[in-house]
């Protein structure tokens, strides 16, 4: 298999082979992701409604998927922490004496797999796709996968990454494959 394109984000920045695409001295994660928003132009309403690990996965996403036919693009991703970040949030709207409120729209990326859905329906993907929760970050294991799903004939590429979010340690490594 060969690997195509590579892009990092953590310690706000964004590398994308080895460039250097984006990069701020905005500690906060949220802010982090605005800003990168706005400088490189993205163009997607959608994202302004995102949980943070959606946001992470759109961003590394979107650094390699903008700009070409991804119709035969299936995605393969996994984390340690899942959606734990936005559980815990819904979790205190739902103990908030004061302020009951537990909201459809956070409930919704209560699951890690959503982030995927972001990107499939920005890039109209209707390939395979996996989100997996892995201890650590295991390449060859996402490869294998990623390479079954090629043979199949059910995609050409697979955009594959570790996307891992919690509170603010973040963490981004997507890579493109083909056979």
């Amino acid at each position: 298999m060969k690997k195509t394109d590579i892009c990092t984000i953590e310690n706000s920045k964004i590398v994308l082979n080895n460039e250097i695409i984006f990069e701020t001295q905005t500690e906060n994660f949220s802010d982090f992701a605005k800003e990168a928003y706005k400088s490189l132009e993205i163009n997607y309403p959608k994202f302004h409604k995102m949980d943070n690990l959606s946001k992470l996965a759109f961003l590394a996403s979107e650094m390699i998927l903008k700009d070409q036919d991804n119709s035969k693009t299936a995605l393969v991703f996994a984390n340690k922490s899942s959606s734990l970040d936005t559980d815990f949030k819904y979790q205190e709207s739902i103990n908030s004496q004061d302020n009951y409120f537990p909201s459809p729209a956070v409930f919704v990326y209560t699951l890690p797999n959503i982030c995927v859905g972001e990107i499939s329906i920005k890039h109209k993907m209707q390939t395979e796709n996996a989100f997996f929760v892995l201890d650590e970050f295991d390449e060859k294991f996402l490869n294998t996968y990623a390479a079954q799903i090629m043979q199949s004939k059910k995609a050409e590429k697979v955009l594959c990454g570790w996307v891992e979010l919690y509170q603010e340690s973040y963490k981004a490594f997507v890579y493109l494959l083909t056979l």
